[in-house]
C-alpha cells in the first residue's frame, strides 16, 4: 500500500509544483485531448500488466491509485490553464486548489454550484470530464476486474496461459 500512496502524493506534488499558467500554446480542449489519449495509452498498458502480474489484485490497486488521480489532476490542470488563459471561463478565477476542488466535485457528481463553467469552451471541457468520469468508473473498472480475473486464472494450477 506504500506505492499507491506515494504515487498519489507524487502526482499531487507535481500538480502543485509544475509551472502551469504562464503559457498558452493552443486551445485547452486540444491539450486535454492529447492528455486523454496519453492517459488511455497508459491505462491500456497497465491493464495488460495486471493480466500478466504475479499478484494481479495488488497491481490493480496500484493501477487505480495512479489512474484516478492522474485523470483528475489532468482535468484540474486544464481548468487552471483555461482560467488563466481565458478569464471568464468559469464563474470565478481558479487557482490550483480551486481547479482541483472543482474537478473533484464534478468527478463525485456533487456539483455544489459555487464554481461553474461559463464559456462554451469550459462547458465542453466539463462535459468531456463528465463522460470520462462515467467511462472511468464504469468501463475501466470492469476492464480492470476482468484483467484481475485473467491474471488469477493464469496462476491457477493446471491452467494454460491465454
Amino acid at each position: 500500500m506504500l506505492r499507491p500512496t506515494l504515487s498519489t502524493v507524487g502526482l499531487l506534488l507535481l500538480y502543485y509544483l509544475l509551472p502551469l499558467g504562464g503559457r498558452h500554446d493552443g486551445p485547452n480542449v486540444l491539450v486535454l485531448f492529447v492528455a486523454l489519449v496519453l492517459f488511455a495509452a497508459l491505462l491500456t498498458w497497465q491493464v495488460r500488466q495486471i493480466a500478466m502480474a504475479k499478484y494481479p489484485r495488488l497491481r490493480a490497486i496500484e493501477t487505480l491509485s495512479l489512474s484516478v488521480p492522474l485523470f483528475i489532476l489532468a482535468f484540474a490542470a486544464v481548468y487552471f490553464e483555461s482560467s488563466r488563459s481565458t478569464p471568464g471561463s468559469f464563474s470565478e478565477g481558479l487557482g490550483r486548489t480551486d481547479a482541483l476542488y472543482f474537478t473533484v466535485t464534478v468527478f463525485a457528481t456533487v456539483g455544489f454550484g459555487d464554481i461553474v463553467p461559463v464559456s462554451q469552451g469550459a462547458r465542453v471541457m466539463v462535459m468531456i470530464q463528465m463522460l470520462g468520469d462515467l467511462i472511468l468508473v464504469g468501463i475501466v473498472a470492469h476492464v480492470i476486474v476482468g484483467a484481475v480475473k485473467t491474471g488469477l486464472r493464469r496462476h491457477e494450477p493446471g491452467t494454460q496461459p491465454d
